[in-house]
């Protein structure tokens, strides 16, 4: 006798439970620890020959839980068994023989550009001259830009190794000196050339379309601005930045079909689409992003054979496999987005295209109903992570959708004819840039609407339950054509001219960004314009701060120093909105195509309703800042300003020594407003807290965060002086306001934030 299927909503979906048992344990176990896992996986062997005979569905979720915690266990242990690890932990000087197993990538760093790559170090020389073959994955950091650094070349390195910040690594290197690279395999220089071939194709086409063709084709996303990324996240077109199932599936359909074309058999058409599987990771890497593509571009090519039905248990299969292979994508964001989109697609769009098709032609069906099914499935995940939702996802990928496939094909053809006739390969990628110059030109159009989305200022977890709702009253809405098309209408309403319930509120002059454990503070100089002080650590905190206050224009963007926490953002900043000049205490990070000027004790801004004088630095570096150059906090412009007859403290990060400084050049720095120095650090003076006498104080910090801050003593003194304290850990974004003559403060919901 058969057993019945398990089936929900003309689904198959016995092996969910199997699936979700298996990422819980992998998300649980690559911090537990290979003791804990150990356990786990015992367990569940025992559980599964328990329930073999008589609940054979609870066995194979123990199976799938057992291999998955095996791997865990092998993984931790070999990366922490290792002579490698052991003298990381020593932060010993070493020798190694190295391959290289992720692309150098480079950083702006605040002394200069830098480069991390991923390396396998394959031999290692201690200081005593041991020498050990090991094949260990280490994170390594160097000086400068070494674009030479590519998959599967080798090279020796010297340098100083530390305990790794991801459990995945061995232990991290700081490279003082490096070798020459020698040759690689020759399938990753075949790989290299492709690569290559799809840069130089569009090379000769200028700004963001060439930069995003390689991004689209093989995950190249090096050339692109700042400026389009942002575009790009706000518009939710992020996914075609990065490689996805997408560009699996675009590609492994053109080898189909060009295989069909030939006739060839189903069982080559299999040992084709496997080949090809093969050459996409190799061109693309193999990454855990790429192997994840691989995995959902799989099911989702299964989907088309098979239907919602068959792709649910093949993505199923997909996820326990893909975990079994490498646990820690249990926690990475872009793997629950590419699950979370590929479940959408698979679960909700079969419903929006048979209510769409009520009225409308198929083809606008599908269209309509693929963007949604995967944003509305993506929405918690996406609001977990940046505190918004984007309004205009749907639209902008509906928009995008018909240009990627070609840009895609393209820019991939053209790669492989510039290996052999690279006149026509340059026609080609003429062809893919100009696909691609629409999406940069969708993106950017795009982000531009003022509700281009929008802020979640609850909890998370809120939407597991809005979602749901939501979509049951849109595939209600979807069959009548009327209320549809009042929907639509509603929606381009929404991003036209958003709904701003309570925020910003009337009459604030003041706003302490909530951007984790870093600085941003924004000062109202006009209508829909202001000077910003600081940028904090992530360009999308600082920017939804931004356009939630409604900011258009930046007249000044003051950089207080280069601490990353303080400058990181600054692309988040600009994005979008015309800024006026930088300024800077000390040579630091500048935003490109901005003006830079120094400021110094003496100089004033005037700026609309603001008006600014730098309290601090000196013209010339202190003596404590030129003896220790890695103090950048002693030389942090201080600034005192009024606004709409609110006096303003902003201290940047000043210690107690700089803090005493001001005091004794004789600024006035009595203020009816601070903003706290360093997050609330011990490192503070009584006598600089009492002279400013605050009514209020503003505290930028992140929750839980590992620095203690605010610490007890800043918060006893500023209670000692009668200032009432708020905290963006705490309150989330803080508005000071005017109103009648009165201050007050507004703050709007924390997304805790523990950076």
């Amino acid at each position: 006798m058969r057993r019945p299927v398990l089936v929900l909503a003309g689904v198959d979906v016995r092996l969910v439970p199997a699936a979700l048992g298996a990422w819980a344990v992998a998300a649980w176990g690559v911090t537990a620890g290979p003791g804990a896992t150990v356990v786990a996986a015992l367990g569940a062997v025992a559980l599964a020959g328990v329930a073999a005979r008589r609940w054979p569905r609870v066995a194979l979720v123990a199976v799938a839980v057992a291999a998955v915690a095996t791997s865990v266990t092998w993984r931790l242990g070999d990366v922490r068994a290792t002579p490698t690890a052991a003298l990381a932990e020593q932060r010993a000087r070493v020798t190694l023989e190295v391959q290289v197993s992720r692309d150098g990538r480079t950083f702006e760093g605040v002394g200069g550009p830098g480069t991390v790559v991923g390396l396998v170090v394959l031999r290692l020389r201690d200081q005593r001259g041991r020498v050990h073959g090991v094949r260990d994955p280490v994170t390594a950091f160097l000086v400068g830009e070494h674009r030479d650094l590519v998959v599967g070349r080798r090279l020796t390195v010297d340098g100083r190794l530390s305990p790794a910040d991801d459990d995945q690594d061995t232990a991290t290197l700081r490279v003082e000196r490096r070798s020459a690279v020698q040759g690689s395999a020759w399938w990753w220089s075949a790989s290299e050339r492709v690569r290559a071939g799809v840069r130089h194709a569009v090379d000769h086409v200028p700004g963001a379309p060439a930069a995003l063709v390689p991004a689209l084709v093989v995950g190249d996303d090096a050339d692109l601005s700042p400026r389009v990324e942002e575009e790009f996240r706000r518009t939710g077109l992020t996914h075609l930045l990065a490689v996805s199932g997408t560009n699996l599936t675009i590609v492994l359909a053109l080898v189909l079909a060009v295989a069909r074309a030939g006739r060839a058999p189903p069982r080559v058409l299999l040992a084709v689409g496997l080949l090809g599987v093969v050459g996409f990771v190799l061109l693309a890497r193999p990454e855990p992003s790429v192997l994840r593509a691989a995995g959902m571009g799989v099911v989702g090519l299964a989907a088309l054979g098979l239907g919602s039905r068959g792709g649910v248990r093949t993505l199923c299969v997909a996820v326990v496999a893909l975990l079994f292979c490498d646990p820690w994508l249990s926690r990475a964001a872009g793997f629950v987005l590419s699950v979370s989109a590929t479940a959408g697609i698979l679960l909700l769009a079969p419903p929006f295209v048979r209510a769409l098709e009520r009225w409308a032609p198929r083809w606008v069906a599908v269209a309509v109903a693929v963007p949604l099914a995967a944003q509305a499935a993506c929405t918690p995940v996406i609001a977990a992570l940046s505190s918004e939702v984007s309004v205009v996802a749907v639209v902008a990928n509906l928009l995008a959708a018909p240009a990627v496939a070609p840009a895609t094909v393209l820019g991939l053809v053209a790669g492989l004819l510039d290996l052999v006739v690279p006149s026509v390969a340059s026609v080609l990628g003429t062809a893919a840039a100009a696909c691609a110059g629409w999406i940069v030109l969708v993106a950017h159009h795009a982000a531009a609407l003022p509700g281009a989305s929008l802020v979640w200022p609850y909890p998370w977890w809120w939407l597991l339950g809005v979602v749901p709702v939501v979509l049951w009253l849109g595939r209600r809405a979807a069959s009548r054509p009327v209320v549809a098309t009042g929907l639509v209408l509603g929606l381009c309403l929404a991003m036209l001219r958003p709904p701003s319930p309570g925020w910003p509120p009337p009459g604030w002059v003041m706003v302490q960004c909530d951007v984790g454990q870093g600085d941003a503070t924004v000062l109202r100089s006009g209508q829909d314009e202001a000077v910003v002080v600081d940028a904090g650590l992530e360009p999308v905190d600082v920017d939804r701060c931004l356009r939630g206050l409604g900011v258009r224009r930046i007249p000044a963007l003051v950089l207080t120093h280069g601490d990353a926490d303080h400058v990181g953002g600054r692309s988040g900043v600009a994005g979008g909105r015309a800024v006026g000049a930088v300024l800077v205490g000390r040579p630091g990070p500048t935003v490109p195509g901005v003006p830079t000027r120094t400021v110094s004790r003496g100089d004033r801004l005037v700026v609309g309703d603001v008006t600014a004088d730098v309290l601090w630095p000196r013209a010339q570096p202190t003596t404590r800042a030129r003896r220790i150059e890695v103090d950048r906090n002693a030389d942090s412009v201080v600034l005192r300003v009024v606004v709409r007859g609110v006096t303003l403290l902003l201290t940047g990060d000043v210690g107690e020594e700089a803090q005493e400084h001001v005091l004794r050049a004789g600024s006035v720095v009595r203020a009816d407003v601070l903003k706290v120095a360093h997050h609330g650090s011990a490192d503070t003076s009584w006598r600089f807290t009492r002279a400013v006498a605050p009514r209020l104080a503003t505290v930028s910090v992140g929750a839980e965060n590992d620095y203690g801050h605010p610490t007890g003593t800043a918060l006893r003194m500023l209670r000692q002086v009668g200032a009432v304290v708020h905290r963006t850990d705490h309150e989330g974004d803080v508005a000071v306001v005017v109103r009648d003559g009165r201050l007050s403060v507004v703050s709007r919901g924390s997304g805790q934030r523990s950076r």
